[in-house]
Formats: structure tokens, sequence, C-alpha cells
């Protein structure tokens, strides 16, 4: 067997775990995003109801959903992640799975939706504070978050010395709505009657909000599939002289599906960025297995078994701000685990823990066992 540091997922969406396969990623981003409100848009019908027996149902739904998404990271080796969520239900993370940092994601373009936004987001900084789960901010991308309630979001992760996580350049055209007010997103925004044509929001560049997370206590860059055509480069450039305070993270069966590709993780690692894994959600990936996205990145050249594994706990943990509890053994830390058995032991140890075929034995969380079984020779 082999013993590893417990993974650490560093994005990913919970809410989603419910679905028994990806959505469709036919047409890009924005028409996987009309997919992923549909299916919001459904839950938000069922809070909605007058009955408090739909509402209840509505609301067990999404807690049950994170709840599965736990037990399934926890049996995937996870010990933390990082969790994207626009709807919080602290009882269903404040459970024995893996640590969870909760990114509270906010969305507005018009006056009247940032000052709701933002009105929402303190209420559940509160609540998650009340039940003692690490919290942090989330601007969710630049083309759904005008640029006030971008400064007011990031005002209040200063203020509270909270870590900041935003999802940067998933999209070719995400340029075309940020330089010239067009393209696909844009048509995207007026179908989801967020798009005011009389008064359109003011929108930053990819460059200009990697210079806003900076000033945060810790920045977390989701995506940046397209970082290294933005601007010409300068993008890369901002988040590598901010790379004391910045990571990137990288989901790599999501970027296939939704763009075709990879992202840039040579451009990364030459700029000396540190580059973390997530699985983003089941919305966009067939499962929570950081080791699968893992082994993607191997079969296709970009990195080797080391360095995947290495941005799957190290690196993972600094970029969701945890890296004192996770991502690495030493004397001291919690004994946060991933214990795996290969198939077959291949010469290097690390290829052996990545392969396809390795089976995730037991997983602890301060020397706990959440899923699996310790080895009678270990326990």
């Amino acid at each position: 067997m082999i013993v590893l540091p417990g993974l650490v997922n560093a994005h990913t969406h919970l809410e989603f775990s419910d679905q028994a396969q990806p959505l469709s990623g036919d047409g890009g981003l924005p028409e996987w995003i009309e997919r992923v409100v549909r299916v919001r848009r459904v839950r938000a019908d069922l809070l909605a109801e007058d009955s408090d027996s739909t509402r209840q149902h509505a609301a067990h739904r999404v807690a049950d959903a994170v709840g599965r998404g736990l037990r399934e990271s926890s049996a995937a080796g996870v010990t933390a992640i990082g969790e994207i969520a626009t709807t919080i239900s602290p009882d269903s993370l404040g459970g024995g799975g893996p640590r969870v940092r909760v990114y509270r994601e906010s969305i507005g373009l018009s006056s009247a939706a940032i000052e709701a936004s933002h009105a929402h987001l303190v209420r559940d900084l509160a609540r998650l504070a009340a039940r003692g789960i690490a919290a942090g901010i989330s601007p969710h991308a630049p083309y759904s978050v005008a640029a006030l309630l971008g400064n007011k979001l990031l005002h209040t992760a200063r203020l509270r010395r909270l870590p900041v996580a935003m999802h940067l350049a998933e999209s070719p055209h995400e340029d075309a709505l940020l330089a010239r007010g067009d393209g696909p997103l844009r048509t995207l925004l007026e179908n989801l009657g967020v798009w005011q044509s009389d008064s359109p929001p003011q929108l930053l560049s990819a460059a200009d909000w990697i210079t806003r997370l900076s000033r945060a206590a810790r920045g977390l860059v989701v995506h940046g599939t397209f970082l290294a055509e933005s601007g010409n480069g300068e993008a890369i450039a901002r988040l590598s002289y901010h790379r004391d305070r910045l990571a990137v993270a990288i989901c790599p069966r999501t970027t296939q599906l939704l763009s075709g590709s990879l992202p840039p993780l040579a451009r990364f690692r030459d700029a000396g960025i540190r580059v973390a894994i997530g699985t983003d959600s089941r919305a966009s990936s067939p499962d929570l297995s950081v080791l699968a996205e893992c082994r993607v990145l191997v079969d296709a050249g970009l990195a080797s078994p080391e360095e995947v594994l290495q941005m799957a706990t190290q690196h993972a943990a600094w970029a969701v701000a945890m890296e004192h509890q996770c991502g690495s053994l030493e004397v001291g830390r919690p004994a946060d685990l991933a214990i795996v058995r290969p198939a077959t032991f291949a010469k290097d140890p690390y290829e052996s823990a990545i392969d396809l075929s390795t089976a995730v034995v037991a997983t602890l969380r301060s020397g706990r066992v959440i899923a699996g079984e310790l080895p009678g020779r270990l326990s």
C-alpha cells in the first residue's frame, strides 16, 4: 500500500453531487450555463412554493446532494475541500467528513442585485461562523459580477481576512463580452433577463480582477483556461507577480468538456505559479475523484505523477488557505491521510498511486477513519 497526504479538492460545487451524469458540454460554456441555471431554477421554484413541505423538500434536496458529495469525496481519499456555494447548508457541512472551506458565491450586475447579493453574503458568513465552518468569498466570474459588487465583496474579504476565489478565463467568449460587450455570453445574460442594454454594467478584465484578488489574504483563480490568450499574457504576468498570494485551481475534465482543451499548465509552471487540482462538480465531471483528474494530466504528458500529486495535496492545501492543517505529511500535523492499494506496483510509486486501477483503502482526517477501513496491521 501507499500512504499519501489526504487529497485536497481545491475547487468543487457539491450542490450538484446528485447529478447522475454531467450536463452536456455542447455549445461550450454559455450553453452549459443555461443548463445549470435550469437545474437551479427548478430548485428555486420549489423553495418559493407556498407549501412548507415543498420548501423543506427542496432544501433537503440541496443538503442531501452536498452530503452525498462529501461522502463520495471521503471515499476518494479527499480530506479537505474548497467548496463554492450559492446555497449554504451548514447542517450538511459540519459533520465528520472532509474539512471544508466554503466560498460563498455572489452574482450581480444591476444595482438591486448587487445590494441583495451583498446582504445575503453577510448573512451566510454569519451562519458559517456560528457553526465554526471555514469561510471564504467568491465573486462568481467577470461576466456575472459588476465591478461595484466585486469591489464590495473584496472589501468585505479584506476586512474579515477571508480568502477569495473567482472563475476567470473559462471561455474564449469571455473576452468578447468584456472588451466589446457582445458575443454568446451577452446573449446568455440577455436571455436570463439580467443584462440591461440601456445601462450595461461595468465589467472588468481578467487581469484587473487578478490585481484585485491579490489584495485579499489569499486568492484563488479558478480554471484560467484562456488566461494565456487574455490581454496578450498580461493576466498571467500579473498572476505571476502576485504568486505569493495567488494560486490557480484547474479542473482538467471540466475544461475538456467545456472547451475541448486542457489548462495551459506549462504557462503556469513557467511563470512560477502554484497550481492546484479540483474536480469542479458532477454537473461537468463524471465523479469527484481528484486522482482521476491527476491521471488526465499525466496521460496528456502535461505533468509527471509526482507533480500532479503535489498539486493535489501541498499546492491545493495552500490554495484554499489550509496549508497548516493538511496537504503534507509532517510531524505535528493532523494525520490527514489517504491509504491506497495499487493493483500492481510500478517502478515509480507516484505512478502507482494515480493508476486508474489503484483503490483507496482508507481515508483519515486527524487520525480518524472517515471512509473505508484501516488495514489491520496499521490500525
